[in-house]
Formats: C-alpha cells, sequence, structure tokens
C-alpha cells in the first residue's frame, strides 16, 4: 500500500548535515535569524524555554522533540530569561559541546539541536503539506534517532551519507506521524487521520495516472460529492483537484531531475496526462518553465552542500525568486501548527 506521508518525505531529499550538544546553565539567551531551514531539537535533561515569533512561548522538557520544517526567527533560553533582547556569550568544551550561561558546574539543561537540509527544489510546496510546528511529548525513540544522527554526523565511516540520510527520513517520519489524529492542523497529516479521506488520499498517491474527478474521489471516501468536497477542504486547506495537480507536479519534477533519458512524452503518461502538450502547458503554468528547460535548468544546477542554507537546498526562495514562477497559488498557503503529548 502507498503511503503518502512517507512519499513526501522522500521526495523532499533530507539530508543532516549539522548537529550538535549544546547545555544551558544560570540565565541565558540564544537567538536563531533563519532561511527556512529545517529545525530540530531534542531535550536530553532538565527544562529550556523556546519562543517562535507569531507563537507562545513553550517550555520544553526532558523527553520533549520539536520540529520546525521551515524556521525562521526563534529564541532558545533558560527558564527565566536574561533582561534585554541580546545573546548571552558561549563557549565550546573541550568534548564539543556548546554550553550557554554559567561556563562552569553543572547545567541546568542539555539537549540535542541541528538542521536537516531539503534537497528537492520543489521542497517549500511539500514542505507547505506538513505541520509548521511540532511539538512531541514524551517519544524515547525520537531522542534516540536524534543520538544516532549526532554520533553518525561526527564520524567518517563508509556510507555516511546514505546513512545520514535514511535517518533523517525515518526521524521525519516519527515525528510527523506522532501528529496523526489532532484535528486542528489542516494539512497531509490531517487528512491522512481521517478515515474516509485517506482513502481517497492514497488512491490518488496509489494511482496518479488515472483520470481523477471529485465524484470519483467522493465515491472512494463513500462520501457524497458535496459532503467530500467540504470536508476535503476543511481537512487538506486546498481542493481535491488542487492538491492532485500539486502532487502530479512534484511527480513529473521529480522524473525531469533524475531521468536524463526521459521525454516529455514519457514524463506526461506517467503523471495522468493524455498528450505531451496537455501536460507542458499544464507544467509550465504551475512551474514557470517548459518541462523541457526546467529539466536542462535542474541538471546543471549544483547540488547543496552540507549545511547549505541555499535556497534549492531548503526549499525557500531566494532574491527576485518566487515559490512559484507561474504565478499560481501554491497549494496549503496556510502553515499548521501541532503539538502532541504523550506521556508512556
Amino acid at each position: 500500500m502507498v503511503d503518502p506521508l512517507a512519499e513526501v518525505v522522500s521526495l523532499l531529499q533530507p539530508g543532516a548535515p549539522f548537529s550538535k550538544l549544546v547545555s544551558g546553565a544560570g540565565r541565558w539567551r540564544v537567538r536563531r535569524a533563519e532561511n527556512g531551514r529545517p529545525f530540530y531539537c531534542a531535550v536530553l535533561m532538565g527544562r529550556s524555554r523556546l519562543a517562535v515569533d507569531g507563537r507562545e512561548p513553550v517550555i520544553l522538557e526532558k523527553g520533549d522533540f520539536v520540529l520546525i520544517p521551515a524556521a525562521f526567527d526563534f529564541t532558545t533560553s533558560s527558564i527565566d530569561p536574561p533582561k534585554g533582547k541580546h545573546e548571552t556569550p558561549r563557549i565550546v568544551l573541550p568534548d564539543g559541546e556548546i554550553r550557554n550561561g554559567v561556563h562552569h558546574g553543572p547545567p541546568d539543561v542539555r539537549m540535542m539541536v541541528g538542521y536537516c537540509a531539503f534537497a528537492s527544489p520543489d521542497a517549500s510546496l511539500l514542505v507547505s503539506l506538513l505541520p509548521q510546528f511540532v511539538h512531541v511529548r514524551g517519544e524515547q525513540r525520537l531522542t534516540a534517532l536524534v543520538e544516532l544522527l549526532r554520533d553518525e554526523s561526527r564520524e567518517r565511516r563508509p556510507a555516511r551519507e546514505v546513512i545520514l540520510a535514511r535517518l533523517m527520513e525515518v526521524l521525519l517520519i516519527e515525528a510527523l506521524r506522532s501528529t496523526a489524529g489532532i484535528a486542528a492542523s489542516p494539512g497531509l497529516l490531517r487528512g491522512l487521520s481521517d478515515e474516509r479521506l485517506s482513502v481517497a488520499i492514497r488512491r490518488m498517491h496509489e494511482r496518479p495516472t488515472q483520470a481523477w474527478t471529485v465524484a470519483q474521489l467522493a465515491k472512494e471516501a463513500a462520501l457524497s460529492r458535496s459532503a467530500f468536497f467540504e470536508r476535503f477542504n476543511r481537512a487538506m486547506g486546498v481542493a481535491p483537484m488542487e492538491y492532485l495537480l500539486g502532487w502530479r507536479m512534484a511527480l513529473a519534477k521529480d522524473l525531469l531531475r533524475r531521468k536524463q533519458e526521459v521525454t516529455v512524452a514519457e514524463v506526461a503518461e506517467q503523471v495522468g496526462y493524455s498528450s505531451a502538450s496537455t501536460f507542458s502547458v499544464a507544467f509550465t503554468r504551475h512551474v514557470g518553465l517548459p518541462p523541457t528547460h526546467y529539466a536542462r535548468e535542474q541538471r546543471l544546477a549544483p547540488g547543496p552542500e552540507a549545511g547549505d542554507p541555499s535556497p534549492r537546498a531548503t526549499g525557500q526562495p531566494g532574491p527576485g525568486r518566487p515559490t512559484r514562477r507561474g504565478g499560481g497559488r501554491t497549494p496549503a498557503s496556510r502553515t499548521p501548527v501541532v503539538e502532541l503529548s504523550r506521556h508512556g
């Protein structure tokens, strides 16, 4: 059975170029302004305060895991942060740990933090289907995965990059599937948690070449056409055909990037278009470039380096480069929020 969440994560092409052990003692503050890089944090001991711009601050405790698929401005600090807005001094301890605040004595909190990179140039669209903020409590599997990432990233063993990529995929899926069933967060996760809608979503992913209509998808979901359309919009944040179009275009981009000898007609057939010309028109309108030009541009573009915060590595638009050059509305442009507490 096709797993839509796993497919989205796989197309994102996640990597783990950077992670570090951070501790804090006394009163301290660290502020970060990022260009949409995916950020994660696992609290190993103690408590800290996380403030993401536009959200109420969150107190993180031992066993908590936070994932921000597209991080911008945020601040981590002691529970009682110092006055003012300035960052506090930090040092690097002999074992590589970053210490904030008081530089001697035992820490009040210890965390594993890191960034990952999404190599897919279509990452901004795919990330828009995910929650803006994920907070999971009491899932030791996530902390163990983060520790494995850190250990692997510090070594130079054979197949290191392959292992890091696979671990990052597992970490993302584990964190995201922990949010299933949260009714207040429109997007793919909420859609998959609805047993009726999940059937239709899986059908779209299993058979993207089929000439789906809203009525056919409603039948798969065992709902009336109007009930299905309204329920899908409410859960996913986009209309059914808009979601299907976005998914077909993501698949088409992936094929054009990966396969050197693929023709436009072959891609059209594999993503559900009856002719190369019809596909080319749709692709150009959606992406802003004809398929052949897009393929040539992607093959000439250099791959992201480890820790590279460039638009191609993060999926964020760069200067003068809109998210979609064709000017259409990006599906799921809302930014859902998920918080989940699990106590074993």
